[in-house]
């Protein structure tokens, strides 16, 4: 080997070690950055004139694509779960609990004790003044209870927008990026800083949709979703949705009231059990617009339902004329099954026999039909009120079964259900936690190892110092040859 063999050897080792340290120094430095992958030097020994030394062939980012995929599937879980597990607390919170004295079993149970005070002394206005009184508190928890849940679906639907606009944008760079890391192998350069970037926007859009990546050429990737749809093969596919400022009872997909999803420009599924985007926070989503704010409408109007109908049947109050509301109404009407939908939201206590309304409170001692107050003494339609709510009846509607209940009962009956699936929930939500949190343990794992990163730069300084003494070494000798 020539003397100027031995220096290029000893050049190319210390561009080798430089560049390792660059790499050591850009791991340590990037430990706790989100995305980041661990960066190896690859090096391969160059024969170029018969000289040897050592050739930088590129950085390699280390990833095990399996795990990183099991991860993403369980971050798009977690978030599916939490989001479900939150509206089934809130509706937990509307409703109360059976426990509770202010939720909605506890103010039927108000309700029925208040008749059965004023039943005892119907002659004193003010025991007549709470049972109105404790009819009104009733409505007002209904009715707060049927906003809150309106509430959430509109929060649905601004939320399903939302993430529709950045899942589109986000679907936007990720083409941008596979352009620019193509662009940066076939110049020969160093792409993964850009890889990392791209492996941040998939996590985001795995979170919302789960997706499965698929590698192309050059390191290009595409996505699809778990159900069959393509969000990115070459160009990214464009996700159409069209928000409402308000959702209100009876909307739906269905009855074109409500936008689903497109891609494209085509109509996808959006169900929770068979969706195109199944699985993520997107889904979740319109699992409660669509599907479990729906469900505890429909209980909540059956409810009401039944509990108009218990006080519009003549065969307790006989004042009332025939198709009169009773002591509860809808909207200051009688009950008519055509129009169940949303009562809940429409209920109210009959003006007749509220004083805000302009009505008298002996109505509901002598008859909402009275034409004038009766015998004070006489008690027999409060104690008729009060054995309507305990008489027990099949409900006409809601997911109840055929079994028959009392106005108390049934409404327990919803309140417990909601409490049971709450439940379920955090239990689900409890598994896809703990599942996420130890894949992502596992993956930090594969990590930075600040240690490992320290131990090679040793190895790098020794190397450098080595190359760096060749040098001195060629030099020494080309002085001697100068002094000859």
């Amino acid at each position: 080997m020539t003397i100027t063999g031995a220096l290029n050897n000893a050049m190319s080792g210390l561009r080798a070690a430089g560049y390792a340290s660059q790499v050591v120094s850009s791991n340590l430095s990037n430990a706790l950055t989100p995305g980041y992958a661990r960066r190896s030097l690859e090096l391969s020994s160059s024969a170029l004139g018969g000289n040897g030394g050592v050739r930088v062939d590129g950085q390699v980012r280390h990833v095990d694509p399996g795990l990183l995929a099991d991860r993403q599937m369980a971050s798009a879980s977690f978030g599916n779960k939490r989001d479900t597990s939150a509206f089934l607390s809130e509706l937990e919170r509307l409703l109360g609990t059976p426990d509770q004295a202010g939720s909605l079993a506890g103010q039927f149970a108000n309700f029925e004790s208040s008749l059965i005070t004023a039943a005892s002394r119907p002659d004193a206005p003010d025991r007549l003044a709470s049972a109105v009184n404790a009819a009104r508190d009733l409505v007002d928890t209904v009715g707060t209870a049927a906003a809150g849940i309106q509430d959430q679906r509109t929060r649905a639907d601004r939320s399903i927008d939302a993430q529709v606009t950045r899942l589109n944008d986000a679907l936007g760079e990720l083409q941008t990026l596979n352009g620019a890391i193509t662009a940066t192998r076939v110049q020969g350069g160093d792409d993964a800083a850009l890889q990392d970037h791209r492996q941040r926007l998939v996590d985001e859009v795995s979170e919302m949709v789960p997706v499965r990546t698929v590698a192309r050429a050059n390191g290009g990737i595409a996505l699809y979703t778990n159900g069959g749809a393509t969000l990115l093969d070459g160009k990214a596919a464009e996700i159409g949705f069209e928000p409402v400022n308000l959702v209100a009872s009876g909307m739906s997909i269905e009855a074109g009231s409500l936008s689903g999803l497109t891609i494209n420009g085509n109509s996808v599924r959006t169900a929770s059990h068979n969706g195109a985007l199944k699985g993520g926070t997107l889904s979740a989503q319109f699992e409660i617009r669509d599907e479990l704010a729906p469900e505890a409408e429909t209980n909540l109007d059956a409810v009401t339902r039944d509990l108009i109908e218990r006080f519009q049947d003549s065969g307790v109050d006989s004042t009332l004329a025939a198709g009169a509301a009773g002591l509860f109404t809808d909207s200051g009407s009688a009950f008519d099954a055509i129009n169940e939908a949303g009562v809940s939201s429409r209920l109210t206590v009959n003006a007749l026999v509220d004083p805000d309304q302009g009505g008298e409170t002996w109505r509901i001692r002598d008859g909402l039909g009275a034409a004038a107050p009766g015998n004070v003494g006489d008690a027999h339609l409060l104690q008729a009120l009060g054995d309507a709510l305990t008489q027990t009846r099949v409900p006409g509607s809601g997911a109840f079964g055929s079994g028959a209940f009392d106005a108390s009962g049934l409404t327990t009956s919803m309140m417990s259900q909601i409490a049971a699936d709450r439940t379920n929930s955090e239990q689900h939500l409890s598994f896809a936690s703990s599942m996420l949190s130890e894949l992502t343990s596992q993956e930090l794992a594969q990590g930075v190892d600040s240690d490992t990163e320290l131990q090679q730069l040793i190895l790098i300084e020794q190397a450098y110092a080595a190359n760096a003494r060749m040098i001195q070494t060629v030099d020494e000798m080309m002085q001697t040859l100068l002094r000859l």
